[in-house]
């Protein structure tokens, strides 16, 4: 039967469109998929095994040997509609291997630098969808929280209380710095970010799961930009979750803008000075909460930076404005962490307010108000360690050594001692021996800052823990010992003494841990292998520190 005249006409049209379609769909480029392999490979060639070749082409960004692969990426102007990173995220400041063979890292700052430049236009800004398979890379804690000091800023400001509440929890909100934060703020826009809230699988673990996810994954869905129930659904054992990048409407925003202009690249440096200044003139609230891109940037600023007429104008603007200086100080003096004031005030030297001596006679009169307080604790011990001993030739330390060793406090003592008061550091050196827990772990914190390295000390310490009942104490003032990695003879020869001596395995573990440290062979390895085994007291719970020991003099 022949076909009617219109029904004729309407498959010519038809068949017309799909010729012309033809060959528009044979020519479609295919999707990319690049991937920043910075530890396993697993998870990238697992995609690579499934996706159909016509449909995707994969681009490796890492270049192994050259530290600036990155930046390399983007001049290359790869377009990437997927991005597979690959790599440990524990601390959350960057993506790093645990292979030997493998050197290279990806940073988070330098992501924000590519990001927040527009210098990297074909990696991030056409991504459709971010795979990232580290721990704890969209965990949402917040990395910072607004404290007590925030509201008492807002106070001085003229808030009421309520208000003064209300806008510190809106300042912790929106400074907060997540991972899942960073992450939105670096991959702007983009539709769907997947990630691990906690612990993430390892490669091996995680190519599995991905071929399962494949065998029915439907054709086309990677960097489709369409969140994957399936995905999702198999790895929520490992905690794997998803967002999306930030908008231009959310709250976050401008956050975002101002953190970018401390590392964008188009701006010169002293456009980014300029920058520093105005947000130091802003309510030091948020100031405070600004703390980590103010320091972050003040650092990188070179000394050949400085020196240039316009960075240096800029600069000399803000050592010049005695008002913003004034409440800024204020402010350092009235936080309640001392590592905050210390960092605030490294700051304030950085950008011109402090001198050297101006910023340690603040740092002494920080210990000075805490030891007044009995408020001195490891973190005050650890800060004036770090500082080192600046504060052994300055006028305030005599007379807080002198107060602090009546007192009979160790905490005090380690602080002084950090600074550079022999008295302090006798005393804790003693602590060593305390049957108070408090004490041995406030020297212990003293000691990886200050090892012993007086062979009378070492000797005296050893003895003085022989003379110990076997206790707790005796076991942590063994355990403080290991962490000095002795080598003086004497005292390794006093510490294997007691090994015959002790009354509990855990003392006898305690002086394994020193031996196994140190350089054992001053005391014969066999004579020594063969006192452990006559005299060990035998495991409740089966190999331990004293036959690994055991084993180590042996093959020696």
């Amino acid at each position: 039967m022949p076909i009617p005249r219109f029904l004729s006409s309407t498959l010519a049209a038809l068949v017309a469109c799909l010729a012309a379609a033809a060959p528009l769909a044979a020519g479609a480029a295919p999707k990319t998929v690049c991937t920043i392999t910075v530890n396993s490979p697993d998870e990238k060639e697992t995609f690579r095994r499934h996706l159909p070749p016509g449909d995707y082409q994969f681009v490796e960004l890492v270049e192994r040997g050259r530290p600036d692969w990155l930046a390399s990426a983007c001049q290359q102007h790869v377009s990437c509609d997927a991005l597979i990173i690959s790599g440990h995220f524990d601390g959350g400041e960057e993506f790093y291997t645990d292979r030997y063979d493998a050197s290279e890292y990806l940073s988070v700052e330098e992501m924000e630098r590519a990001s927040c430049s527009d210098s990297c236009p074909g990696v991030f800004a056409q991504l459709k969808e971010v795979y990232l398979f580290g721990c704890n890379t969209l965990k949402p804690e917040p990395r910072q929280t607004a404290s007590a000091e925030i509201v008492r800023a807002l106070l001085r400001s003229g808030n009421a209380p309520a208000d003064a509440a209300r806008l510190s929890a809106l300042l912790g909100e929106k400074h907060a710095e997540s991972n899942r934060d960073r992450m939105r703020h670096i991959f702007r826009n983009v539709p769907v970010i997947y990630g691990f809230s906690s612990k993430a699988p390892l490669g091996r673990y995680a190519g599995p799961l991905l071929d399962r996810y494949f065998q029915t994954a439907p054709a086309g869905e990677v960097g489709g930009g369409q969140v994957s129930a399936k995905l999702l659904g198999l790895f929520a054992p490992s905690s794997m979750t998803f967002t999306s990048g930030l908008t231009d409407g959310e709250s976050q925003a401008s956050l975002r803008s101002d953190a970018c202009h401390f590392v964008d690249d188009r701006l010169s440096p002293a456009q980014k000075v300029a920058f520093l200044h105005e947000i130091l003139q802003r309510d030091m609230a948020e100031v405070r909460m600004f703390l980590g891109h103010l320091e972050r940037f003040a650092a990188a600023v070179g000394p050949v930076q400085r020196l240039a007429p316009e960075t240096a104008a800029a600069f000399a603007s803000i050592a010049g404005d005695g008002a913003a200086r004034e409440r800024y100080l204020a402010f350092a003096r009235d936080a309640d962490e001392p590592a905050v004031q210390t960092r605030m005030m490294a700051l304030a030297r950085n950008i011109g307010w402090l001198s050297p001596a101006q910023e340690q006679a603040e740092f002494m009169r920080m210990i000075s108000d805490r030891i007044a307080r009995n408020a001195i604790g490891r973190d005050e011990v650890d800060l004036a360690c770090a500082r080192g001993r600046q504060g052994n030739q300055d006028a305030a330390l005599r007379p807080l050594a002198d107060g602090a060793l009546r007192s009979g406090k160790i905490a005090p003592a380690a602080a002084l001692a950090c600074l550079g008061s022999a008295e302090a550091h006798a005393r804790v050196v003693r602590a060593v021996t305390s049957a108070n827990a408090d004490d041995i772990t406030i020297a212990q914190v003293y000691l990886r800052h200050r090892p012993l390295a007086d062979a009378g000390e070492l000797r005296a310490v050893a003895a003085a823990i022989g003379r110990m009942p076997a206790s707790g104490a005796q076991v942590r003032a063994l355990e403080t010992l290991a962490q000095q990695r002795l080598a003086d003879p004497e005292s390794l020869r006093e510490i294997a003494r007691l090994f015959p001596l002790a009354k509990s395995v855990d003392v006898q573990r305690a002086i394994a841990g020193i031996l196994i440290r140190s350089d054992y062979r001053v005391l014969g390895a066999a004579d020594l292998a063969r006192s452990l085994q006559q005299y060990r007291i035998k495991s409740p719970d089966g190999s331990d520190v004293i036959d690994a020991l055991i084993r180590v003099l042996q093959a020696s």
